[in-house]
């Protein structure tokens, strides 16, 4: 088995359950209590942005987005990658080899046991998915994005 088959079978069976908080919101506009999250998220968005869950791989829409255009954060509505940075990773998440610039932020989690790269959105603390090193040129970085906690906005 493959590592990124491993991980996405590890995801399964971890993907329903919640974890620990989300990091704390860089804005304090963005500093909102658990109650106002609750009420402007749906459930899974809920889910991931705030309690660092996984959606099932292959579930997004997103995931097969081609335009071009902006995803955003669906927490707080930040820029965090151009479609011009998309590409298939074959995981069922929308990958992305590069996030904007100041976008996002890092963190080590240790809820698969070994050491991973998580990364949220710098704004309002939004969990948004993993980074690996084994994405496409120029960067070979796999910044693995659950959908829910993304929103797509085409080019005009």
């Amino acid at each position: 088995m493959t590592r990124r088959g491993l991980l996405a079978s590890l995801a399964l069976l971890v993907g329903g359950k919640s974890a620990d908080a989300a990091s704390k919101a860089a804005d304090p506009q963005w500093q909102l209590t658990d109650a106002q999250w609750k009420a402007r998220l749906s459930p899974a968005a809920y889910q991931v942005l705030r309690q660092e869950g996984t959606e099932r791989p292959f579930s997004s829409p997103l995931n097969n987005e081609k335009r071009a255009g902006i995803f955003h954060c669906a927490g707080c509505d930040l820029p965090l990658f151009s479609s011009k940075a998309k590409y298939d990773s074959g995981t069922g998440w929308p990958s992305f080899w590069e996030p904007l610039a100041h976008a996002i932020e890092t963190k080590v989690d240790f809820k698969l046991i070994v050491p991973r790269t998580e990364y949220h959105c710098r704004r309002c603390g939004g969990h948004q998915g993993h980074v690996f090193g084994d994405g496409p040129r120029p960067t070979g970085k796999r910044y693995c994005n659950n959908g829910v906690a993304l929103t797509f906005t085409p080019n005009a």
